[in-house]
Order: C-alpha cells, then structure tokens, then sequence
C-alpha cells in the first residue's frame, strides 16, 4: 500500500473533494499504524466503502452537507478501541490535516476531530486513563 502525500506548496481547502482526499491518505496512513491499524483491519473489511462512509461524515460535519446515515457511537463498540487510540488517532488527524489543507480548514477540522473523540471516549466509558468512567468521586482509603 502506497501512503500518498501533498507537497506544502499546494494545500488544499475545504471542498467535498479535498475531504475525500484526506480521509484517503489519512485511512491510508491508519491501517499501517503499529497501534490504529490492527484496530481498524480487524474492523472494516471494505476500505473503499468506508473511505465513502467517513467523506459523507466529514462533509456533514465540515460543511453541513447533510449526507451521512449512521450512528458513529454504535459503529465503535466491541472494536477493540483503547483509551490510548484516541490520542493517536487524533494526533495521526493534526499530522495529516496539517499537511494536506489549509491551515484555517486543518485547524477547523481539528477542532470537531477533538469534540467528536471526546464524546466518543465518554459515550464509550473510556474516560478515564484506565479505560472506566471517571465519575469525580474520592476513592476510600486513599
């Protein structure tokens, strides 16, 4: 598998288009990752499909197209995702999203990657550094 790149001078903005391109090389670069990718193989059998899939998230999201069906909390359970894989993943996005678009659409996209993660961690119970709910409650005894 060819990981693809942009060169510097010629960063993308926020088109349809240039989110397929992203979620593209991102996925790319998520199924060689030495923690993501066995994560994500175990999961997707049809990358094609679910590059298709996640376009239509990032479209909705980014640019309120409105074309995503799904239920991104559902998809993740039973995955075998780690509270560990959130930050990865995420800082696998700013690398990418840095490199690829422009800084106004990379740092936008950044932003809904972080409230999006964080929202999936809590729905998930991987709030804690130890994968449970951190509740805000004094453990006895210490």
């Amino acid at each position: 598998m060819t990981v693809k790149s942009t060169p510097d001078a010629s960063r993308l903005p926020l088109t349809e288009a240039n989110i397929a391109t992203l979620i593209d090389v991102f996925y790319d670069r998520v199924r060689v990752h030495r923690d993501l990718g066995p994560v994500f193989n175990a999961a997707v059998h049809d990358w094609p499909e679910h590059k298709a899939l996640l376009s239509s998230f990032w479209n909705s999201v980014a640019l309120k197209t409105q074309t995503y069906r799904g239920n991104p909390m559902r998809q993740h359970f039973n995955k075998g995702v780690r509270f560990e894989h959130f930050a990865q993943w995420l800082d696998l996005w700013r690398q990418t999203t840095d490199e690829l678009l422009e800084p106004d659409a990379a740092t936008e996209l950044q932003h809904y990657a972080e409230r999006i993660g964080h929202s999936l961690k809590y729905g998930l119970g991987l709030t804690g550094a130890h994968g449970g709910r951190d509740l805000g409650l004094p453990v006895v005894g210490q």
